[in-house]
C-alpha cells in the first residue's frame, strides 16, 4: 500500500488507468519483470485506483494498492516509489509518503465473505463464442463487452478461463487450475453497475471499455479453491489488469466455527 499526499488542490481524474499504468512499468524498468511489458499476457500485477476516489485539497492523504502473487515484483515497485516519491496519476499529482505491506487471505478451508471489484471489471466475448451464447455479434474479429442481457454464463466462464491462464503462469504448475477442480469459483454475483469509460490503450489510442462491477460471494472449500481465489486477489479478475482494471477486495469475511473445523478435521 502507497500512502500519498495531494501536491495541489485537483479534481478527480476517472481517466487516470493508462498514466498510472506507465508509472508501474517505469518501475519496473531494467528488472525481469521488464519484459513483460506489451507481452499480450496478463502481467502478474493490478492496481487499484488512488482512493477515495473524490476532489482533494492540498495535504489531502489518499492511498493506493498495488497486488502481485509475485514479493519481488512488488518490492521492485515499493523501492522505485519511495526512491521516487513524485507520483502524478493523470491530472493528479501525489507525493509518496510511505509504502507499506500487506497480505490480503480470503481465509482458510470453511470461511465465507464477498469480494467486491474495487475497479471496473473487463470482460470481452471472443466473436467464435458469441453463437454459443446467442449473442449478436456485428461480424469481423471485433469481441463484444459483457453487458447484462449477455446473462452470467459468458462472464463465468470467461472469469475462469483467463484464471487459468494466470494460473498456468504464475502458480505452481503441478498444482490443479481453477477449471481443473469441482465447483464453482463463487457462490453468487450480485452486480452493482455497468459503466462505459474512454481508456487510453496505447498511446494516441482511445478506446471506450463497458465496464461492470461486482459482489461475489464465496466459501472456501478447500486449499486448492483458497489459493485460486487468492491468486485473483494477486492478478486481478478480468482483462487489462495493468491498467488497473479488475482489482478486487476482501469486504467480508467470516471464519469457520470451532464445531465446523471440528467436522472437518474428523473427515480428514
Amino acid at each position: 500500500m502507497a500512502h500519498l499526499s495531494a501536491r495541489a488542490d485537483t479534481a478527480y481524474d476517472n481517466a487516470y488507468h493508462d498514466k498510472l499504468r506507465g508509472r508501474m512499468w517505469r518501475a519496473l524498468e531494467g528488472t525481469a519483470y521488464d519484459d513483460r511489458h506489451d507481452s499480450g499476457e496478463p502481467p502478474g500485477f493490478v492496481m487499484s485506483n488512488p482512493f477515495p476516489p473524490r476532489d482533494m485539497d492540498e495535504g489531502d492523504e489518499r492511498k493506493l494498492l498495488v497486488a502481485s502473487p509475485d514479493e519481488e515484483l512488488l518490492a521492485n515497485v515499493a523501492a522505485d516509489l519511495l526512491e521516487d516519491p513524485e507520483l502524478n496519476i493523470g491530472e493528479m499529482p501525489f507525493h509518496v509518503e510511505d509504502v507499506t505491506s500487506l497480505a490480503p487471505d480470503v481465509g482458510e478451508p470453511g470461511s465465507r465473505g464477498t469480494i467486491e471489484t474495487g475497479t471496473g471489471l473487463l470482460v470481452r466475448i471472443p466473436p467464435w463464442r458469441c453463437e454459443e451464447y446467442d449473442i449478436d455479434h456485428p461480424g469481423g474479429d471485433t469481441a463484444v463487452f459483457w453487458q447484462p442481457e449477455h446473462t452470467t454464463e459468458p462472464l463465468v466462464e470467461q472469469l475462469e478461463s483467463n484464471l487459468d491462464q494466470k494460473h498456468d503462469l504464475f502458480a505452481h504448475d503441478h498444482l490443479p487450475g481453477p477449471s481443473d477442480v469441482e465447483g464453482d469459483l463463487f457462490d453468487g454475483f450480485e452486480l452493482l453497475k455497468t459503466f462505459a469509460v474512454p481508456v487510453t490503450v496505447t498511446e494516441g489510442q482511445e478506446m471506450t471499455y463497458v465496464l461492470s462491477k461486482w459482489k461475489f460471494d464465496y466459501t472456501v472449500r478447500d486449499d486448492h479453491h483458497r489459493r485460486h481465489l487468492n491468486l485473483a486477489l494477486d492478478c486481478g479478475l478480468g482483462e487489462r489488469n495493468s491498467l488497473g482494471l479488475g482489482f478486487l477486495n476482501v469486504t467480508d469475511r467470516t471464519r469457520p466455527s470451532e464445531s465446523e473445523l471440528e467436522g472437518r478435521d474428523a473427515l480428514a
